[in-house]
């Protein structure tokens, strides 16, 4: 078995760009290998500043050899009238490199079996690398001197090798050779070529030349390093800050952390904004000690060397103006109350089209009635919550930091003698902030959290901004995660269907059809729950099963629950059932009226009976599987499209279908 390697090495690489590259090659490479049918053992990616690097394990050196059959020209063109090749079918023969007399007739058609070579593998992999590379996807790319090429940076030089020897291609006028190059500082002349002789050599060679190419070692000797660090002064780190972690890995080559220390006056203001300013602004990872903040905090370098003043005060110095500007901003914001700035919302558009945040805040206050209302929850607490929840958008604070709204407006709440429920949902309503982040604990965050989002939901759509590819501007992507997983956790018994029409109907703008921006904002919320479950590894006919419901959205609360009823669906004790399920739904495919049979019409014990028992039974899947003989029985029995009868029997089985519905769209499901 061969192995390969490539390293593309560049100028610096934004940070995110970084990730995303390593997913993107790992998809590409793969693709490549298995739709060209060459087996392999693992591709690993591996992503740095300066460098993009694809190593993959046992490679076979070639396709298989394969026998196709290729199809000529109809036997009356590729004969002549005495029975020998006609010029086309010479032709043919020629063309596919196999002897007239291999060639066969069958269906008036010429055929011949034609023996293709497989490709050798190296082969494969220099014609297509070029192509793999430069396609890669990003928001930004730059050219550089007189190359048509575009890419993230300038690409310096391309290491591979195959097998140990160098595998030929050419990138952007670069070439490819045996050659990396180590970290900047780790000798003299940073264009110095380092050799790799073997490819099991490749990643100790470039760590004797301080760079740690693999992104996840990287990330743990990061976290090493940090902890050794703070345990010298009997602190500790946070590093549930994932963004921060990531971050601060790709924009390191070898990492080396070193503790900085400022003014406590600093602490004067409230932790999140400490925080915040040294996690999201400075990249440093902020110490901690018996649960307190302190006035220290680690900053990674990339820098290799024994002297690290000028790194501490370079660092001090941009840490200590931001924090400045925090204090003044939070002395000034707190001189008025929070309600204090409500009228200074009008001033704050939400979007084009759609109003200020003074207005979408009255929306966000309407929609929180109509939720509790639904839920049957009533609390001057979630009206104040709502009518508060974006005030801290015109502070100088959350003006200067954005990532505080909702932080800043509950520590604004609290100082303004407002109840610390109403500030603890003015924090939670933006919750969560990432896929894998907590939910609204509280139930004002929870409803007025919905309610803010399901109004930027539907503005945007209203406004013909739906997201596509990459673009999510608002992040509805976000929102409408955050109303499922809120829903879904909480167990809210909230109708989305009836909550999107409610939505849309107090929206500033005129909806020429109310029913088709309902729908497309509906289908948007099953493209997410899709998402959502099949990330989960949900086989595909049940989750469409349960997605193909009437009441997959106006009863979400109890959707995965459903799911994993419908996947006990595909045990064999269910079989029947199934089976008998599928036949009512054949039956009444074209039939969409809610009619309630008429009990006086029947004429047979088969009918009569089953109607009875569905009249009776609950939502069960063990009180409906328990029909199964009755269902059977009444097929064997009753001709269900009897002249005269049919109406009533078709309504019969409607009532059925409408029991099986709520459990799952049982047509779906594959046995």
């Amino acid at each position: 078995m061969s192995k390969y390697l490539l390293e593309i090495g560049v100028e610096e690489l934004p940070y995110k760009f970084i990730t995303s590259a390593i997913e993107q090659l790992k998809t590409g490479f793969e693709a490549l290998l298995n739709n060209n049918e060459i087996s392999y053992g693992k591709v690993e990616v591996y992503g740095a500043p300066r460098r993009l690097a694809i190593e993959i394990s046992d490679l076979t050196d070639k396709q298989k050899d394969v026998i196709k059959t290729v199809k000529g020209p109809i036997a009356k063109i590729a004969y002549t009238q005495n029975g020998e090749l006609s010029p086309a079918g010479l032709g043919f023969a020629k063309k596919n490199g196999v002897e007239p007399k291999d060639i066969y007739t069958e269906d008036n058609y010429i055929f011949a079996k034609v023996e293709q070579k497989g490709a050798l593998t190296k082969d494969v992999l220099s014609d297509a690398i070029q192509n793999l590379i430069l396609k890669l996807q990003a928001p930004y790319f730059m050219r550089w001197a007189d190359l048509d090429v575009k890419f993230q940076r300038p690409i310096r030089w391309i290491l591979s090798l195959y097998n140990d020897e160098i595998l030929p291609l050419e990138i952007a006028k670069v070439k490819a050779s045996n050659f990396t190059r180590g970290h900047r500082f780790a000798n003299e002349n940073m264009l110095t070529n380092i050799v790799v002789d073997k490819i099991d050599n490749y990643k100790k060679i470039l760590f004797d030349n301080k760079v740690i190419v693999d992104q996840k070692e990287r990330r743990e000797k990061i976290i090493e390093l940090c902890k050794k660090e703070a345990d010298k002064i009997g602190a500790s780190i946070d590093f549930n800050n994932e963004a921060l972690l990531e971050e601060v890995t790709n924009i390191v080559e070898y990492p080396i952390p070193v503790v900085c220390e400022f003014d406590e006056k600093y602490l004067s203001v409230p932790d999140v904004v400490t925080v915040t300013i040294m996690e999201t602004h400075q990249r440093y990872f902020p110490l901690y000690k018996d649960g307190k903040l302190l006035n220290k905090f680690i900053t990674v370098t990339n820098y290799l060397g024994d002297n690290f003043d000028n790194i501490r005060n370079g660092n001090l110095r941009v840490v200590r103006a931001r924090l400045e500007d925090g204090i003044f901003f939070y002395e000034e914001d707190t001189k008025t109350k929070l309600s204090d700035k409500l009228e200074a919302l009008k001033g704050v558009t939400f979007q084009k089209g759609m109003g200020s945040m003074y207005e979408k805040t009255k929306r966000i206050v309407e929609l929180s009635k109509y939720l509790q209302e639904e839920l049957d929850v009533k609390s001057e607490t979630i009206d104040r919550t709502a009518l508060l929840c974006k005030a801290d958008l015109v502070t100088k604070l959350v003006f200067e930091f954005t990532e505080l709204q909702g932080f800043i407006g509950a520590d604004y709440a609290l100082k303004s003698g407002e109840n610390e429920r109403v500030a603890q949902g003015i924090k939670e309503h933006y919750f969560p902030l990432g896929a894998n982040s907590v939910l609204s604990s509280c139930i004002e965050g929870q409803i007025v959290g919905i309610a803010d989002k399901i109004d930027t939901i539907c503005a945007v759509f209203a406004g013909g901004k739906k997201p596509t590819g990459s673009s999510d501007p608002l992040g509805v992507r976000r929102a409408t995660f955050g109303i499922i997983a809120t829903i879904e956790d909480k167990k809210l018994d909230i109708n989305l269907d009836k909550l999107v029409e409610k939505s849309i109907s107090i929206l500033p703008v005129e909806v020429d059809d109310k029913t088709k921006l309902k729908n497309n904002v509906l289908e948007f919320f099953k493209e997410r729950l899709y998402q959502k479950y099949k990330t989960q590894n949900v086989e595909e006919d049940v989750l469409q099963a349960v997605l193909n419901t009437d009441w997959a959205l106006s009863d979400l609360k109890d959707f995965s629950l459903k799911l994993e009823i419908a996947k006990e669906l595909k045990f064999d004790k269910y079989q029947k059932f199934v089976e008998q399920a599928k036949r009512v739904y054949n039956i009444l495919k074209d039939y969409n009226e809610i009619k309630t049979p008429d009990e006086t019409k029947f004429v047979m014990n088969e009918e009569k009976n089953l109607y009875l028992k569905i009249k009776n039974v609950n939502n069960s899947l063990t009180e409906l599987d328990a029909l199964t003989p009755d269902i059977i029985e009444f097929f064997d029995k009753v001709l269900v499209m009897e002249e005269g009868y049919k109406e009533n029997r078709l309504a019969l089985l409607y009532q059925l279908k409408l029991k099986l519905n709520n459990i799952c769209n049982f047509s779906k499901i594959v046995q």
